[in-house]
């Protein structure tokens, strides 16, 4: 099986799919990431605020992988936002993770009531020249939020991670993305299951001798997503690297698209604030 590596806009590339620890348990991120490192991913997104970077660095050690042959994402939590904060948030993930330079870091969310991710991104803009971090981008931000950055003449992000499935499409969204040069990931990219027992994407993986999961991982590589599902369950972590065997049709693309509703099962950027 053959993962594609997208680009970013700073010549960087990423693995289109990767591997999630979003409420992964602490004590169970090594174990999990081990085994997505075994099954063949090379791509593990964490964050400050999961609390498992400790355990994401445990697993990279472990696996005795060169730190150049995984792509590794973590983010800066609210609470963190602000020049001074950033950079010693900064230095505490490193530290966590085990590593000198980390491919990828985000501001989790722009708390637009806070008004400091402005001054977050100098610093961000600060941490790639220095060789620190060898990508920024922003995770959770509308596109008004974006172009405040734009307005500002800073450094386009490389990437906007933000929910998106079948039932929320963020078709706006990525079509500013495209406009301006940024690549769009997804974060709970099967609704947390949500959309599995829809019968468009039954029956399409009947059709494929599919799973529904694999069905819907397949529908956001073939839009063009980055894409990092999670799973504890070892057969699904498999299961999930193995959608990119399902090639979907164009009718079958455009019809689970069609499922967009606009349903979250996250917070609202616009309103999500907290510290």
């Amino acid at each position: 099986m053959t993962i594609r590596d997208l680009p970013l806009n700073d010549s960087v590339t990423i693995p289109q799919l990767g591997f999630g620890v979003f409420q992964v348990d602490p004590a169970e991120t090594q174990k999990a990431v081990e085994t997505a490192l075994e099954v063949g991913y090379r791509h593990i997104d964490t964050a400050r605020i999961y609390g498992n970077e400790e355990a994401v660095g445990a697993a990279l050690k472990a696996s005795g992988l060169p730190s150049s042959e995984v792509f590794v994402t973590t983010k800066l939590w609210n609470s963190d936002q602000g020049t001074d904060a950033t950079l010693a948030a900064f230095d505490a993930s490193l530290d966590r993770l085990g590593l000198d330079v980390v491919d990828l870091y985000l501001i989790h969310w722009p708390t637009p009531e806070r008004g400091l991710f402005v001054d977050t991104w100098k610093t961000f803009e600060k941490l790639h020249a220095d060789g620190r971090t060898r990508a920024i981008g922003v995770s959770n931000f509308r596109a008004q939020d974006l172009q405040v950055l734009a307005d500002q003449g800073l450094t386009t992000p490389s990437i906007n991670q933000v929910e998106l499935h079948p039932a929320l499409t963020q078709v706006s969204l990525r079509e500013y993305h495209a406009a301006n040069g940024i690549l769009t990931e997804a974060w709970s990219p099967l609704a947390q299951g949500e959309v599995l027992d829809e019968s468009v994407i039954t029956g399409i993986a009947a059709a494929h001798d599919a799973s529904p999961a694999q069905v819907v991982l397949a529908w956001h590589l073939a839009i063009g997503n980055v894409v990092i599902p999670k799973s504890v369950t070892p057969s699904r972590v498999a299961e999930n690297f193995a959608a990119t065997e399902v090639t979907l049709t164009d009718a079958e693309i455009e019809q689970i698209t069609s499922l967009d509703r606009g349903h979250r099962t996250g917070p609202d950027p616009s309103t999500f604030n907290r510290a």
